[in-house]
């Protein structure tokens, strides 16, 4: 996408929650292949009735894989981790979530509510490797605040992380350039 100043414009998606709205600016230069899987699942509908299924307090909120019943939402093949990429798991930032495999992210991820340093890139092991920077939230943080202060408790199949006031993520969708509403 082109702006009218002829400077490539960032792509930003808005995710519509029963909590508000929250605006993400993604990172498509610095983690492309992580960009792409992720607009691959907005653009298909995926995220759409699915759940915010994690909360933990002064660390994330974790969504995108399971529906408003709690079932598994099949994915697309796992992508490699682009963690490598110099981004910073800071607050306010979007992050794929992964297995204890360093490439086993698809579609879960999650907004960082402090500094997590510790899920950057730190090694090339498993665990060292660290977690895949895509975005940051523009807009919506006091969103993002709210559902992290939402009361957990276990429901199976999920642990005691699982928010007691069901957070849905009623639609996500890519916000036009301002080229694009002229």
């Amino acid at each position: 996408m082109i702006a009218l100043s002829g400077l490539a414009s960032a792509t930003e998606v808005r995710i519509k929650t029963n909590y508000g709205d929250i605006d993400v600016r993604l990172y498509e230069t610095k983690a492309p292949v992580t960009t792409k899987n992720f607009l691959h699942y907005v653009k298909s509908g995926f995220y759409d009735g699915t759940l915010f299924h994690r909360v933990v307090k002064d660390f994330v909120i974790q969504g995108g894989g399971y529906t408003k019943t709690k079932d598994y939402k099949e994915t697309s093949p796992a992508i490699i981790n682009e963690a490598k990429n110099g981004l910073r798991n800071l607050r306010g930032t979007l992050a794929m979530a992964r297995e204890y495999e360093k490439d086993t992210a698809t579609s879960q991820f999650f907004i960082n509510l402090t500094d997590n340093q510790h899920l950057d890139h730190r090694s090339e092991t498993n665990r060292g490797f660290g977690y895949s920077v895509f975005g940051k939230v523009i807009k919506g943080m006091e969103v993002v605040d709210k559902i992290a202060a939402i009361p957990t408790g276990a429901s199976d199949p999920f642990d005691e992380e699982f928010p007691v006031y069901p957070v849905i993520i009623q639609k996500v969708t890519v916000k036009p350039t301002s080229s694009e509403t002229k």
